[in-house]
């Protein structure tokens, strides 16, 4: 069980160093991560859909089960043709919908803090902040173009430096878990 236990301990602490180092490229080269992202879904999706003209094409006649595959596989090869090539602009498109939510949340929290401002003062105060924080995130995200790029990166790097510290708190006390 020890041993085992070990192993799992391991692998955690080697996946938050990968996680780690994932989280560090994509904050401090979010222009890469996204190109490199993109590449990946669009390989992917081309990959899918020479699949789906070979399964075409194989069982062409054999079954209505692939009457669609032609149609399916020309529509992932333009797919993955169109992310790779027009990443940017979809990664934008993406940032700014985002950013627009977060700015109409936002603005739906400052109307709610206005209404709690009758039913208690200390609850009104802390949900105008958090509605300001909201907005000027939201208006961060959308303007600034690696802004989800870099926050997931963020994101990662706090996650991984958590898991790690819990990793070796974990493997420091197996003895005792057993």
């Amino acid at each position: 069980m020890e041993k085992f236990l070990k192993k799992v301990g391991w692998t955690s602490i080697i996946t938050s160093i990968i996680l780690l180092i994932i989280g560090i490229i994509m904050i401090y080269n979010p222009e890469t991560t996204m190109q490199f992202i993109s590449t990946v879904l669009g390989i992917f999706f081309i990959v899918i859909g020479i699949i789906k003209l070979i399964n075409y094409f194989i069982a062409k006649g054999n079954s209505v089960l692939y009457d669609n595959e032609i149609a399916w596989g020309v529509i992932s090869i333009i797919v993955g043709l169109v992310v790779m090539v027009y990443s940017n602009t979809i990664e934008n498109i993406f940032r700014i919908m985002i950013g627009i939510w977060i700015i109409y949340s936002g603005f739906i929290r400052l109307t709610l803090s206005f209404k709690l401002k009758h039913i208690n003062q200390k609850i009104c105060i802390f949900a105008l902040i958090l509605s300001i924080f909201m907005i000027i995130a939201g208006l961060y995200i959308t303007f600034y173009a690696n802004a989800l790029i870099i926050t997931i990166g963020i994101m990662l790097l706090i996650y991984s430096i958590m898991d790690l510290i819990e990793s070796f708190i974990f493997m420091k006390n197996l003895k005792d878990i057993q």
